[in-house]
């Protein structure tokens, strides 16, 4: 009898797919009734009356062709949700105004506008604050198209990490298509770890466990089955099992999507590095703050004291408010909104390169932390392997066979077993097209064991109709074993086992011969196939065994789907059928990546769930079993106490048979012992360990999406070699962050300094609102584009992890900070008080900007040709500078110069360049300059007797010369002054009279004032 759907489906007679002419009502209609109420399924005639409905072949799935899915999608919808709409242009343009300060200098140019055209002639009147309002302008459209380009970057992104690639059956084969061109009626195969893409029916399913808990709030997985919950919810995960789903809504009919509809994604992420830098900006902006309120009161008190009340006039009004709106820029100037710009700027700069190396970033945050990582705990297969398996070598029926083949003497129901025990308990699947090789899919596994099977010569699909399936045991890796039982056509119940070589082995008790008979297995056979696989596993060999075992006629009676999820498969005395050896070479590029890891100073460990042998032999091949590193396996490590565990993990290298559990375990003693953690996995199961690391790497090929969803970056090669660009890219970020930030503070510290100086001694500031707001441009935007998108080098695999403690102004970028601020502002007072004006400034600055690419290193230029980015950032603000000074005239406050006054204004900026090579070779120490001087605070705040407050201790030994302090738990020895006195001040003593002796000691130190050392 001809199955009704492929009836259906060849005799449309050219009418459209889905016309109400076969089935009663709209279809579209009833398949919407059937998606929100389940329990309708029976009376649309089952799974085989929801089919004809969608004109669908379960077994075949859709036809497929274009214009079939263009059909489909016309019907019933495409498979898309609802997304935030990004920001238009003109919002951030809106949010940049809203900026207070600006909002203030905004008020300055109107008042300075009105007071200029009033006291001037209209022609020069209007300068003043035409030059504030341009500049204004030109600050806020510079930030708003800089916020909007990385929205932009940040949409693309999104839109990756959401294109999910699904497994569907489509006119006989087995495709890839993307979750967004899934359609109503595909065959979709689900396997452990994978997330529903639609709504759907189950067709076929073997053990499978839902997560639901994203739909319902239910904690506890759902069991799935044909009959009684067949219903499968777009967006929930498979957290066992396998089986084919056949898709009944899509996108907005979907109880996901209508869930989607009432909700909107946001991404307000912000990252540690954020956070400290929103610190430091803060910290920045009350200094430039009191700077601006003190320029702003010196300038008034000196302009009241110079006045002329009785003839005040306007110009004497506009004198005021350009010193308010100088006091205004310099707050503008001084608070750093170029931190948060340079951080979005870097890790949108990243994330786009990092995709280019086959990184995708999940989570911002995992940009800066992959730089300060110190170990990764790597899988093996896949990651450090190739994950291109083939079966190169077998033991079969008893003899060790150097070919594939079957020897003669094999008959053919021995060969069945094999053939059934190959084709039968698997989730691959083989297609066999009219013209060309056959077209193998499934895990690498399975299809190196199905290519096995195609070359013996098995007919997978004549296999699988030639039997009734009863039961699943699937594969996970805590099992590291899978099941399946079936019935013969001849009657007979038979269970067949597959998983880790020495796992099934001990399961057996015989071995099946050639020519269909068994012997037993002797300790002695046992030891020679112990030998084999370990012979396998020392050549690199994956080890898979196969046994199966014939039931008896009581134990077939009971053999039910309900019984083997309550009691499991039978697997003991099992018949040993063959034991094979699956080569998955070494990764390209591998040994070379780790030892870059490991110069790094990034331990790389191995966690597999492969044979000890196995696992030792790829990772001396790797570069990752050193000389005094040991190989472990998992049972032996979770049987320690956890004061054994710290004392063996510094020398594990290879962690093998390990199960989930026992690399979540791993991570956590890492963590506790003060290690940043980056985790790669691929399974449902390594979703703990890749939440619990510090930096979760999922695999994008291999790694389910429930691995993907509890990781920070997902790995879309598989490859190792990547996971070692992300760590460069990580520190690169935070590199380029400190680059921006000793740049910008050299320019704070120097525009600060100049307008506090001079206002105090001149009465005026030499730098005005427009030329401050340009400073301001360069220092912020530009500096930002410029030093934030700097691409990473070699050097940074050279030097150790960053510490996540670590200052952001370490020792070397104070003492260049230091140096360029002094000769700049040396260079600048000579040139205002001799007459020059600000001759020069702009051309330091540039030069400067030039030294922050290498903080450490002498030469600057390395690398510089290939930055276009910062290359073109220097050239604007050089051509636009020139042009300002040039042509500007009265609106920025300059004057034009000639070829010779160029030269020198040239030469004193260029020359900040040789002095920075010579600060450059000041040795500094390494601690932080603040533990140097904390310790001598804490002595004068605390007092002089010994004090111990939690991890912080202080004290100064009698007759000592040197004052120690814990802090931290590091300890550190600070040599005393000779002049301390053995008179000393009582701890009693306000904080002040104990600042005065800290500097006037001979004054103070009296016997009367301060008692004896306690």
């Amino acid at each position: 009898m001809s199955d009704p759907c492929s009836v259906l489906l060849m005799n449309t007679g050219g009418v459209h797919p889905f016309s109400n002419r076969y089935v009663k009502g709209s279809p579209v209609d009833e398949i919407e009734e059937i998606g929100t109420n389940p329990e309708n399924i029976k009376d649309h005639g089952g799974l085989r009356g929801i089919a004809i409905c969608l004109r669908v072949d379960p077994t075949q799935g859709i036809q497929g062709s274009l214009e079939d899915v263009r059909l489909r999608v016309d019907s019933f919808g495409a498979n898309r949700y609802p997304v935030k709409k990004p920001k238009l242009f003109i919002e951030y343009l809106w949010e940049a105004c809203q900026d207070e300060t600006l909002l203030i200098l905004v008020v300055c140019a109107i008042v300075s506008l009105i007071v200029g055209l009033t006291t001037e002639s209209l022609s020069t009147g209007w300068y003043d604050g035409g030059g504030i309002t341009f500049a204004v302008v030109l600050v806020v459209m510079v930030a708003s198209v800089s916020d909007y380009q990385q929205d932009q970057q940040f949409q693309r992104l999104n839109d990756q990490k959401r294109n999910i690639m699904i497994n569907v059956t489509r006119n006989g084969r087995r495709l890839k298509v993307s979750i967004f061109d899934i359609v109503v009626g595909d065959i979709v195969q689900l396997n452990i770890g994978d997330q529903i893409p639609a709504d759907g029916l189950l067709v076929v399913g073997h053990s499978m466990l839902v997560d639901e808990s994203s739909m319902t709030g239910e904690s506890e997985p759902m069991e799935k089955d044909e009959i009684e919950h067949p219903f499968l919810l777009s967006g929930c995960k498979v957290m066992d099992g396998y089986g084919d789903m056949m898709v009944t809504a899509v996108g907005m009919s979907t109880e996901w999507g209508r869930l989607m509809a009432n909700i909107s994604e946001e991404n307000d992420e912000e990252t540690p590095l954020q956070e400290r830098l929103n610190s430091l900006a803060t910290t920045i902006g009350k200094i430039g703050l009191a700077v601006a309120v003190l320029v702003f009161c010196i300038l008034v008190i000196r302009f009241l004291a110079q006045v002329d009340f009785k003839h005040f006039t306007g110009a004497n009004g506009k004198t005021l408010v350009d010193y308010f709106a100088i006091a205004v820029t310099i707050v503008v100037v001084a608070v750093p909104e170029g931190l948060p710009l340079a951080v979005t700027l870097t890790l949108a700069y990243s994330m786009a390169k990092m995709m280019d190396d086959r990184a995708l970033v999940r989570h911002l945050s995992a940009c800066e932390t992959m730089g300060s990582a110190t170990t990764i705990c790597s899988d093996k297969t896949g990651t450090l392997t190739m994950n291109m398996m083939t079966v190169v070598n077998n033991w079969s029926c008893g003899r060790l066979r150097k070919t594939l083949d079957f020897d003669e003497d094999f008959t053919a129901p021995v060969i069945q077993i094999l053939y059934q025990s190959i084709c039968l308990n698997s989730n691959g699947n083989v297609h066999f097209p009219k013209h060309g090789a056959p077209e193998v899919t499934g895990s690498p596994t399975e299809q190196a064991v199905l290519g096995w099977g195609v070359k013996l010569g098995a007919k997978f699909d004549e296999v699988r109709k030639a039997v009734t399936i009863i039961g699943v045991e699937t594969f996970n890796s805590t099992k590291k074993r899978m099941a399946i039982c079936f019935r013969t056509p001849d009657g007979k119940t038979v269970v067949h086992w597959k998983g880790a070589a020495e796992i099934i082995l001990n399961a057996c008790t015989r071995i099946l011969q050639p020519d269909g008979s068994f012997s037993d297995l002797t300790p002695e056979r046992v030891e020679e196939l112990q030998l084999i696989i370990s012979s396998f596993a020392n050549a690199a060999l994956r080890t898979l065994c196969f046994a199966y075992r014939e039931l008896s006629s009581s134990e077939a009676a009971d053999m039910s789907p309900e019984y083997i999820k309550a009691a499991g498969m039978p697997d003991k005395d099992l018949i040993c059928v063959a034991i094979v050896g699956i080569k998955d070479p070494c990764r390209p590029g591998v040994p070379e990546a780790v030892a870059r890891c490991q110069q790094a100073g990034i331990k790389v460990r191995m966690v597999t769930g492969d044979n000890i042998q196995t696992a030792k032999a790829i990772a001396a091949e790797c570069g990752i079993l050193t000389e005094g590193g040991s190989a472990i396996e998992g049972k032996e490590f979770r049987a320690m106490t956890v004061v054994q565990q710290y004392k063996v993990i510094p020398s594990i290298d290879v962690m093998a048979r390990s199960s989930p559990m026992d690399k979540h375990t791993l991570v956590k003693r890492l963590l506790e012992m003060g290690e940043i953690v980056g985790v790669t996995g691929d399974g449902t199961n390594d979703a703990p360990a890749l939440h619990e690391a510090s930096i979760g790497l999922a695999m994008g090929i291999a790694g389910t999406e429930v691995a993907k969803e509890s990781s920070d970056i997902i790995i879309l090669d598989d490859n190792f070699s990547s996971i070692v660009k992300v760590v460069r890219w990580g520190r690169a970020v935070y590199c380029n962050i400190q680059k921006f930030i000793q740049f910008q503070t050299t320019v704070n510290a120097v525009a600060l300094s100049l307008n506090f100086i001079t206002a105090v001694s001149s009465g005026y500031a030499p730098l005005t609102a427009v030329q401050l707001l340009w400073v301001n441009l360069i220092m912020d935007t530009m500096g930002a584009l410029a030093l934030a998108t700097e691409p990473p080098t070699e050097s940074l695999m050279q030097r150790p992890p960053i510490g996540g403690k670590e200052p952001l102004i370490t020792n070397i970028m104070w003492r260049n900070i230091v140096g360029q601020a002094c000769y700049q502002l040396a260079l600048l007072l000579v040139l205002h008080f001799k007459g020059f004006l600000i001759l020069g400034l702009h051309d330091t600055t540039v030069f400067n900007e030039i030294n922050s690419r290498k903080p450490d290193d002498l030469n600057v230029f390395t690398g510089l040709l290939d930055n276009s980015l910062f290359l073109a950032v220097i050239t604007f603000t050089v051509v636009v500078q020139a042009l300002i000074v040039e042509f500007a005239g009265d609106f920025a406050s300059t004057v034009g110069l000639d070829w010779k006054m160029w030269l020198v204004s040239i030469f004193l900026g260029f020359f900040s360049m040789p002095l920075a090579m010579m600060i450059k070779l000041i040795p500094v120490p390494d601690a932080p300059f603040i533990t140097y001087l904390k310790p001598v605070v804490m002595y004068f705040m605390r007092g002089w007797k010994s004090k111990s407050d939690g991890d912080e201790h202080i004290q100064l030994r009698r007759g000592s010369k040197y004052l120690e302090a814990t802090i931290g738990g590091q300890t550190t020895r600070v040599t005393m002054p000779a002049c301390v006195p053995r008179m000393l001040p009582s701890p009693n003593e306000t904080f002040s009279r104990r600042l005065m002796y800290a500097f006037f000691p001979e004054v103070l130190s009296t016997p009367s004032a301060f008692g004896d050392v306690q």
